[in-house]
């Protein structure tokens, strides 16, 4: 009878130990987020949505100023780094963890985990090398390859750990009944790991979302929309994360304001793909 009260007494001082600890993790965060949304929600309107910045005296002079072009840039400049990462990543995890035995594995080891160390600043400085520099100008396609390069090795480790999760005898099963190794990884193994591959995708579209600093080097900014969809992908285009450090550092109040609605949209733009991501790959119980 001790011995049975002996381990409720542990297993609620366990409870109440990891829902405190719950609570310290989570305090930080909704600390931030009530912070931002106080400090922003007042910038939130239909021209935040419809017009452009703009110039400082736009803002200045009451005039209707918005993000419009800057929430459209984050969707092109992102949908284009997940166009890049994300088949080289998927590619990069398959065959780190299905072809273990393959020459180039040590290499490919060594410079993802070199990439993924690599500071976002100097990732950014490579795509102006690959990109910008070659083309003579910024644009949304340097801007979307700096952020694959952040997303690349995240992907690629993620993808890697995922794979491996799944038991060999189903490997093992699929080629048994006569299935080529394409097809048994194409078929079998990646759809029975997709909740883990949906998250590692996640966690590094997340990542290189938040990033402003290789931007600055490749997509650069714009207060203004672009006329044509072309324009959009080889012009300069405006970013959350880059538009929202802009207007922090501004000497315009104005802009201020402008600032921590971005740092909403920003938040609110990774939290609604968390959301879709997972509703759409959750598994469905009958």
């Amino acid at each position: 009878m001790k011995s049975l009260k002996k381990r409720y007494l542990r297993d609620n001082l366990m409870k109440v130990f990891l829902v405190g600890n719950t609570i310290v993790v989570l305090t930080p965060l909704i600390i931030i987020l009530l912070y931002v949304f106080i400090q922003g929600i007042g910038a939130i309107n239909i021209d935040l949505f419809t017009q452009e910045l703009g110039s400082p005296s736009r803002a200045m002079t009451g005039r209707p100023t918005g993000l419009v072009h800057t929430i459209i840039g984050t969707f092109v400049v992102d949908i284009l780094a997940l166009i890049i990462a994300v088949p080289f990543g998927l590619g990069a995890g398959i065959m780190l963890s299905e072809y273990p035995d393959n020459k180039l594995n040590p290499i490919m080891r060594v410079m993802n985990d070199t990439l993924n160390g690599m500071p976002a600043v100097l990732k950014g400085l490579l795509a102006w090398a690959l990109v910008v520099k070659p083309m003579g100008s910024f644009s949304g396609l340097s801007g979307g390859v700096a952020l694959a390069f952040v997303m690349l090795p995240i992907i690629a480790r993620s993808t890697e750990s995922s794979l491996m999760n799944i038991p060999w005898s189903i490997r093992e099963a699929g080629l048994a009944i006569g299935l080529p190794r394409w097809r048994v990884i194409m078929s079998i193994v990646i759809p029975a790991s997709k909740s883990g591959l949906a998250t590692g995708l996640l966690i590094a579209f997340a990542r290189a979302a938040g990033e402003a600093a290789p931007l600055m080097f490749t997509s650069f900014g714009n207060n203004y929309k672009s006329s044509t969809l072309i324009g959009w992908i080889m012009g300069p285009v405006d970013t959350l994360p880059q538009r929202l450090y802009s207007l922090a550092i501004s000497p315009y109040a104005q802009w201020h304001q402008l600032g921590w609605a971005a740092g909403i949209l920003l938040l609110s733009f990774v939290i609604l793909s968390f959301i879709i991501v997972r509703i759409v790959i959750r598994e469905k119980n009958y």
